[in-house]
């Protein structure tokens, strides 16, 4: 096989600057006032250690009226390191929602296996408002 047919390895650099450019937009957009992509996401800043194989997510469902302030609170805590490494909010229904008001909030968690931290981030959930459902899903069985 030449060279020119070889895969090539995946270009970091560019990687990291479209991610970088997500971030930017993301930082400052309102998920009942976006509709060009369907997830708007947002970071723990620091040093954190990275997700094991065993991550998973705690899932919030909400309503698109009560959305931008769930959303805003949840975003604050991740920002701040009081929840997990990364959180999510759909801009449209959930693909497996019935109603169109529906959207839906994940946050991300390092290890599934660490209970200690599950049980903090649900109780700061609650904290933020939460109540309810808190569905939590690992990533791997």
């Amino acid at each position: 096989m030449s060279d020119d047919h070889k895969p090539q390895p995946p270009n970091l650099d560019l990687i990291q600057m479209v991610q970088n450019a997500r971030m930017l937009h993301d930082n400052d957009a309102i998920p009942s006032k976006v509709s060009s992509v369907y997830w708007i996401e947002c970071k723990r800043q620091g040093d954190d250690p990275a997700p094991t194989a065993r991550s998973g997510e705690f899932r919030v469902t909400t309503r698109v009226q009560d959305v931008d302030a769930l959303w805003a609170r949840i975003k604050a805590a991740t920002e701040s390191g009081e929840l997990g490494y990364k959180a999510k909010v759909s801009t449209r229904p959930a693909a497996d929602k019935q109603h169109p008001d529906a959207r839906l909030i994940c946050i991300r968690t390092y290890d599934a296996d660490d209970s200690a931290d599950l049980a903090r981030i649900e109780a700061k959930l609650r904290d933020l408002g939460i109540d309810g459902e808190l569905p939590y899903i690992r990533d791997s069985k």
